[in-house]
């Protein structure tokens, strides 16, 4: 039987956090925490997660700097990560996807959808790592 999914879960808000480990756990995913963004890198590189869901508004570095030294060091580069946030506006949509995330999920999460849509942005088996 293959591993469970791995994903690296950034939140520094306690129910945000609970909530969507806990869905994503009861869906069969293994998760990581961090709760800042210097966490989020370390976590990166230790769990070499397969996907990445990275709140923008952290204590220390924000996710955008954290999304900068992920995508700067070659082991953890390929890693989907994915901007999770309550900044819903198009111009704010537009500025997570130019700076480099794979993508970009709004909160409040939808428990329901949740699962599915982590899951579109794990890699596929047959996909060749991004150099």
């Amino acid at each position: 039987m293959s591993r469970p999914p791995v994903v690296l879960l950034v939140e520094d808000n306690p129910r945000n956090l609970k909530l969507a480990r806990d869905v994503l756990e009861y869906a069969g995913f293994s998760v990581v925490v961090a709760t800042t963004g210097e966490e989020a890198v370390e976590q990166s590189r230790t769990a070499l997660p397969d996907v990445i869901l990275m709140d923008l508004q952290l204590p220390g570095i924000d996710g955008f700097a954290a999304l900068e030294l992920i995508r700067g060091h070659t082991p953890t580069a390929h890693i989907p990560v994915v901007a999770l946030t309550a900044f819903a506006m198009r111009r704010d949509r537009e500025r997570v996807l130019t700076a480099g995330f794979s993508g970009y999920l709004e909160k409040p999460i939808s428990v329901r959808e949740f699962p599915a849509q982590v899951r579109r942005h794990l890699p596929r088996p047959d996909d060749p790592p991004e150099r």
